[in-house]
């Protein structure tokens, strides 16, 4: 994907470890955007989130952050991390951490934005973290993130364990982060609805290889889930044929170019492909 302004690029990135090895993968997270990181588990996700922060070194290749490379200090500073297995030690206060964090990032913290954070996810400030569900856990590690005003935020999993109210809230946060068109987000999610909301593209990590990354609008617009008899796909293109599924009732079929087919099979049950639906089809081809 070729963007004028880029928060983050990988390329040729590669991380080997016994039994797994991730990449070479090439990804772009343009300015002003979010995009959307999905895969099974296992895909590579967390592992490639890590390289981009500076947490494990690649094996090869580059990344290119808004403060240098990974590990560099104005990197770090440039960088709001929330990760799933995240934690602070658990007899602190978010009261504690902030004072914490204000002596590690100096004048980019901003203390008043930080309280205004904890009141808007309904933290108390003097309670214990060993008091806090995992929702609680994953917003406090949020309010962290954004309180010294990063350009890039990188979520791994940050909805997930929050109620549905509490996540469109997030999600809201997070459109309101990238209104200011220097800054980014990278999230990882489960919650493919999610993405479907606010991501502006979608990049699919499949057994550690990136098998696509598609601006979200055009993906959804572009695929469908074709059911019809197997004689019927003759009349179309190869390339509109991504992945055949042999059912009782006949062929089920991820399609791309939904237009085109919707015209050479008019008779022809189209739906369309939610983000689910494509990574199911692709994860089947590439088993085969």
């Amino acid at each position: 994907m070729e963007t004028a302004a880029c928060c983050a690029v990988l390329h040729g990135v590669e991380k080997r470890y016994p039994g797994f090895t991730l990449g070479p993968v090439d990804l772009t997270v343009p300015a002003g955007s979010i995009v959307g990181l999905v895969g099974e588990n296992g895909a590579g996700k967390t592992t490639l989130l890590k390289l981009l922060v500076g947490v494990n070194p690649a094996d090869a290749g580059k990344i290119t952050l808004p403060g240098g490379v990974p590990g560099d200090p104005a990197s770090r500073a440039d960088l709001g991390v929330v990760f799933e297995d995240a934690y602070f030690y658990e007899s602190m206060t978010a009261k504690q951490i902030g004072k914490s964090l204000a002596g590690i990032y100096g004048p980019r913290w901003d203390g008043g934005a930080y309280r205004d954070l904890l009141g808007r996810f309904g933290l108390e400030e003097r309670k214990p973290l060993k008091a806090y569900s995992r929702g609680m856990r994953m917003k406090l590690s949020l309010a962290t993130a954004l309180a010294h005003r990063p350009r890039l935020l990188v979520l791994d999993e940050a909805t997930s364990g929050l109620d549905p109210v509490v996540r469109g809230e997030m999600l809201d946060l997070f459109l309101d982060f990238i209104q200011d068109e220097s800054r980014s987000i990278l999230i990882s999610s489960h919650i493919t609805s999610d993405l479907e909301q606010v991501a502006d593209s979608i990049a699919y990590l499949h057994q550690g290889k990136l098998l696509f990354q598609e601006g979200k609008d055009a993906l959804l617009a572009e695929y469908g889930i074709l059911r019809c008899r197997r004689e019927q796909l003759a009349a179309l293109p190869e390339r509109c044929i991504i992945h055949t599924r042999q059912t009782s009732f006949g062929c089920e079929t991820l399609v791309k170019g939904r237009a085109q087919v919707a015209r050479l099979l008019p008779g022809a049950v189209l739906d369309p492909a939610g983000i689910d639906d494509i990574m199911r089809f692709y994860s089947g081809r590439e088993q085969q």
